[in-house]
């Protein structure tokens, strides 16, 4: 990863996960809702470790990342684009409870084209579910 690409990601990291961005609503039985028009990914459930891989970015707009999970211990969410990190957080996963984190990515850090995301579990019982936006 380049030098300035690095320390932009840590930056993003670290106001997405301190500033604390506004949490979505969670959608009755389940961890996050359905993200809508803006939606690039929603993966509705998984459990343990996983991740997704898409395509239909575009640098021109924000992307947010948002990952909630729940049973007790955490997940560590990691996405790339283009091969570059640009974005790597930890939520916390209350058991009996929903916890979320989310990330928002200024114009340009993620760019045109396919990333991926890696959820790494503390324990293969957590449940947790992830969005990818780009609001408009």
């Amino acid at each position: 990863m380049r030098g300035g690409k690095t320390a932009a990601a840590v930056v993003l990291t670290a106001l997405g996960t301190v500033a604390g961005v506004a949490a979505p609503a969670v959608a009755a039985g389940g961890l996050l809702p359905h993200p809508g028009p803006d939606g690039l990914v929603w993966v509705d459930e998984a459990t343990g470790d996983g991740g997704v891989a898409s395509g239909g970015a575009w640098e021109g707009l924000p992307t947010v990342l948002t990952v909630a999970c729940e049973g007790g211990g955490s997940v560590a969410a990691t996405m790339e684009s283009q091969g570059d990190r640009v974005a790597a957080f930890l939520v916390d996963c209350p058991a009996g409870a929903a916890g979320v984190g989310s990330v928002t990515m200024e114009a340009g850090a993620v760019r045109s084209g396919s990333f991926t995301i890696d959820v790494d579990a503390s324990d293969e019982g957590i449940r947790w579910a992830l969005t990818v936006t780009q609001p408009e």
